[in-house]
């Protein structure tokens, strides 16, 4: 599994013994949105024999930015704590506006683990009537090694260099530089030659995701060619992801810049571009 799963299709490949089905809800770090308690949310209800991935622990916490990939021995230990083998088939949701599935997908693959998304959020799989678990996981630890990436990631470095499309996930209003970087270090803009494509607009009104059609037409109408190299990009590193999933889903694997606006936007000698 590495892609779109639905609803439907998860209650029924509920109890498989090689099923592990983890929430990845995030506490966020996004400036404006509203903190949650991905813990306390879990524990209040969740889909029937999921972990929480906590999310929030899957960072490299020596890294000053926030919210950046973890290292190899942090992400090792936390599967192991889930209880992830080489077997495990692992479906990813979350409960966020933001989508932060999409996030943990992207973190798993950079270690080699494959897994499906949910689609539709925690809020969806409640309004259909679906079974849900209250309290605390329980895994049995297992021994577990990474593997060799399936993602692709981008560095300042290479962002300073790049020939590579750029698109960025965050808002309208943030990409122009209209409204103020809510990170007074950060500059307001966007990085020259980069593209917009607002994360929310990835989905239907009902947070469904868009349909292939939809999502090809979404990427066309903002100028972008998946046929060629492209490099996601938001505030931290977060909806990017958004980015990188949908194009997986078209067939095409992109790279995340996992720096993204909270680096670029805060080093003096990198260039800044304010408008649409």
């Amino acid at each position: 599994m590495d892609g779109l799963l639905s609803t439907g299709d998860l209650a029924g490949m509920l109890g498989a013994e090689d099923l592990l089905v983890l929430d990845a809800t995030y506490t966020s770090t996004i400036p404006g949105a509203a903190k949650q308690d991905p813990r306390a949310e879990f524990e209040a209800g969740h889909i029937p024999g999921a972990r929480l991935l906590d999310l929030d622990t899957l960072v490299d916490t020596d890294n000053p930015l926030p919210s950046m990939l973890p290292t190899r021995a942090v992400f090792e230990e936390r599967m192991a704590q889930l209880g992830v083998t080489g077997t495990t088939r692992i479906v990813l949701y979350d409960n966020s506006p933001h989508h932060t599935a999409c996030r943990a997908w992207w973190v798993l693959r950079m270690f080699g683990v494959k897994a499906a998304i949910l689609d539709g959020n925690m809020g969806h799989w409640r309004a259909e009537g679906r079974p849900v678990q209250t309290g605390p996981h329980l895994a049995a630890t297992t021994a577990f090694t990474a593997g060799e990436p399936a993602a692709k990631l981008r560095t300042l470095d290479d962002m300073r260099t790049t020939s590579e499309q750029i698109v960025d996930a965050r808002s309208a209003a943030r990409f122009s530089g209209a409204e103020p970087d809510a990170r007074p270090e950060c500059a307001a803009g966007h990085m020259p030659g980069s593209k917009n494509i607002p994360s929310g607009r990835f989905f239907q009104p009902d947070g469904h995701w868009l349909q292939p059609e939809a999502l090809c037409a979404l990427f066309a109408a903002a100028g972008v060619d998946l046929g060629k190299p492209l490099v996601a990009t938001c505030g931290s590193g977060i909806t990017a992801a958004i980015i990188v999933f949908a194009a997986h889903l078209l067939g095409h694997e992109v790279a995340l810049y996992d720096g993204s606006w909270t680096e670029w936007g805060a080093q003096p000698d990198t260039a800044k571009v304010v408008g649409a």
